[in-house]
């Protein structure tokens, strides 16, 4: 048909469905042929018919892909956009959508209270316009927020209790990211079993229903709870983080990559091969432009300065 408002929408749907496989380079680039058409006031009505508007959808897409793909200061600059053009529509779905879709962008740049921020931020509108499912998925993400500040006697009930809301919905969706995000929660309390567990079904999850933007970290989490759980069990171990590696360079997530292979830089580290595991994480870290502020940028350059030391 050629209408450029359905093209558009098609464009933003099969970005989302490509983010959800883990197919990053390809969301970026449907995201930027749909932003190319999109006209905010041509296509204003098309924003309600929507549930969000395509601007914010299309500024939201791209922040996820440029955060998955190494690139976590354009990440946070998009986000933040999206925020603004949300406001400016003045559109109560799209900006609850634009404050949880920011937390994402901060969870993954490790900056949580920033993240914490923007949850209460979602939470409040959806609280204010009666959002339930979006106020189980905003609940979710600050009670991760309140784990990661300490706060874990108030943070992981909320969590528990808004994963098996999000689950008696009957919806798929992303689960194995909210496991995720619970069994690094699980890991802040000590409750590594449950971690443990936690990982295993959202790795069943990642096999069942192809759903993978996550899986990488997946891994690389079951590698730090085996780890933390055991100081003998290092096979177990380096093989995690090794199908964490392998699975971030497939998909070409550098951000995810940078952490397994610290993660694995870390454990041969401990195993005294320190010139091979600077050998494996320098080269990665060496392709980051931007995002140096970030905690794993931070993380990354201090031990490579003590493997090279």
């Amino acid at each position: 048909m050629q209408d450029d408002a359905f093209l558009v929408y098609a464009h933003m749907a099969l970005a989302h469905t490509l983010f959800s496989l883990g197919e990053f380079v390809r969301v970026r680039e449907h995201v930027e042929q749909g932003t190319a058409l999109y006209d905010a006031q041509r296509h204003r009505s098309y924003a309600f018919s929507q549930g969000k508007g395509a601007g914010v959808n299309s500024l939201t897409l791209l922040a996820f892909s440029l955060a998955y793909l190494g690139y976590p200061a354009q990440a946070r600059t998009r986000a933040q956009e999206a925020l603004t053009l949300a406001q400016r529509v003045s559109h109560p779905p799209s900006i609850e959508y634009a404050f949880s879709s920011a937390v994402m962008v901060y969870q993954l740049r490790v900056e949580v209270a920033e993240a914490r921020a923007h949850a209460e931020k979602a939470l409040a509108v959806s609280r204010e316009h009666g959002f339930g499912f979006r106020e189980v998925l905003a609940t979710i993400f600050f009670g991760w927020t309140l784990v990661m500040q300490g706060e874990v006697a108030e943070g992981l009930p909320q969590m528990i209790q808004a994963i098996a809301a999000y689950r008696a919905t009957g919806a798929e969706a992303w689960r194995h990211y909210w496991l995720a995000l619970l069994a690094e929660a699980y890991g802040k309390a000590g409750q590594r079993d449950e971690g443990l567990t936690a990982l295993a079904e959202a790795l069943a999850l990642v096999d069942k229903n192809g759903e993978r933007f996550y899986e990488a970290e997946l891994h690389r989490l079951k590698g730090e709870l085996l780890l933390s759980r055991s100081r003998d069990d290092h096979a177990a171990v380096a093989a995690s983080f090794h199908a964490a590696l392998t699975v971030a360079r497939h998909q070409q997530a550098k951000s995810l990559e940078l952490r397994a292979a610290m993660s694995l830089s870390r454990l041969w580290q401990q195993q005294g091969k320190r010139p091979e595991a600077y050998e494996l994480l320098a080269p990665v870290y060496g392709w980051f432009t931007e995002g140096f502020d970030t905690p794993d940028l931070q993380q990354a350059k201090a031990l490579l300065e003590a493997l090279a030391g």
